[in-house]
């Protein structure tokens, strides 16, 4: 029976996945990278077919994997009309250019995949001008597989002379693109500082976390409002600001894009202004997804990239655990003498470890289900009363009355 796809609806392009596994990278964790890619492909519309992985000590210069994996890979595109492989490293020109012949389909690489899903995100003027500037970026140094007529020589009545290639015609003005796109967002940014200015000198708390953790949803619990949540990868790209009360203590609370591993540099760069916010945060709330298997390295990458986005400032955080709910392990067998694995520790062996490294500046919470969120919303009102006390000092006796109120917060 042939099923046809409804009017107005495309079928999802048809990918393979292709990763490594390196003395840098072992075969759990590129496996976990390439579910992590099949997500970012889902999240671009895109249908996951197979996986291929290839044992190699660093990416073959030519083609990423080596001469017999990529014939294996012709041989499964080709019987499986496959129109699409995305890698889960960075490509060189060079490399896209040899793959592209052998294989003869299109060909993408983590970074192009992503600005792809950045590109379908972009909302605002703000966000499309920086995912705009991030794709320029990252073409510049790739036109030469971009173009057909690159190695052309201009001539003809007029053009006697040097003459210029096509592709230093085609730098140039991506090089005049982005300079224009950098323009924009110094504009952007000015008007931004003047936003944030005007909101004078309320307490600041920025959410910040991997992306897909909960963020969003988190936000619209506090703030009660309608923020755009999704399980997708990078649901948020502009930065939402709501002003938020917890009994009688206003802040301002910011939901901000998520971060992920080997995020590209264009992005990082591209979207500064965006991350002003956390820059300028006073509290920093960062969301993990407890259920993740691997939340602790996810914790690592969010941690590295503020490093880099706020100069290693040291600000007040705290650490959200989300998803309660949906946590799983397995305990171990009485008689099993091996070393325990993240899969064999309990939610409680979490809390406890994870309380006593950051103390009271660690919750565990389920957003969706709203579980232990008066916890949440007490831990945030000690925090930015702490700063809200230090700039409005003659608003202590209010709060000191607000404490002895009985009953818990809400």
């Amino acid at each position: 029976m042939i099923e046809h796809t409804p009017p107005g609806q495309e079928l999802p392009e048809r990918a393979v996945l292709v990763g490594l596994v390196t003395p840098k990278q072992d075969e759990i964790k590129a496996k976990e990278y390439l579910a992590e890619l099949a997500f970012l492909a889902d999240t671009a519309g895109a249908e996951t077919i197979a996986t291929f992985l290839q044992k190699l000590d660093y990416p073959n210069p030519r083609t990423y994997v080596g001469s017999g994996k990529l014939e294996e890979i012709k041989a499964y595109v080709e019987e499986n009309e496959i129109g699409m492989v995305i890698f889960d490293d960075d490509l060189t020109t060079k490399q896209v250019a040899n793959i592209e012949k052998e294989l003869q389909v299109k060909i993408l690489d983590r970074t192009s995949l992503i600005l792809d899903i950045f590109a379908r995100r972009a909302q605002t003027a703000n966000a499309k001008t920086q995912v705009e500037l991030a794709q320029y970026q990252y073409l510049l140094p790739r036109l030469t597989r971009m173009w057909t007529h690159l190695e052309r020589q201009r001539g003809g009545i007029g053009m006697r002379g040097p003459g210029e290639t096509q592709i230093e015609t085609d730098r140039r003005i991506i090089l005049d693109k982005i300079a224009r796109l950098k323009e924009e967002l110094k504009a952007i940014d000015r008007q931004k500082a003047v936003q944030r200015k005007n909101r004078g000198k309320l307490t600041r708390v920025a959410l910040v976390g991997y992306t897909n953790v909960g963020k969003s949803t988190l936000m619209n619990l506090l703030s009660k409002s309608d923020v755009f949540a999704e399980n997708k990868l990078f649901a948020t790209l502009d930065t939402t600001v709501r002003k938020v009360t917890i009994e009688n203590l206003p802040f301002l609370l910011t939901d901000t894009v998520g971060f992920i591993r080997k995020l590209p540099t264009h992005l990082v760069d591209s979207f500064k202004s965006t991350l002003d916010e956390v820059r300028e945060a006073d509290v920093l709330v960062h969301v993990v997804d407890i259920s993740h298997p691997n939340f602790e390295e996810q914790i690592e990458v969010v941690n590295k990239t503020l490093a880099e986005v706020c100069g290693g400032a040291d600000k007040p955080t705290l650490l959200v655990f989300n998803k309660i709910d949906a946590f799983t392990y397995k305990p171990k067998d009485a008689d099993d003498l091996t070393p325990a694995t993240r899969e064999n520790i309990s939610l409680e062996e979490l809390k406890e470890t994870w309380m006593a490294r950051m103390h009271s500046n660690c919750v565990f919470i389920s957003a969706r289900k709203g579980t232990n969120i008066d916890e949440l919303k007490q831990r945030l009102y000690a925090m930015a009363r702490e700063i809200h006390l230090t700039r409005f000092p003659y608003n202590d006796f209010l709060y000191q009355k607000y404490d002895e109120l009985p009953g818990e917060n809400s």
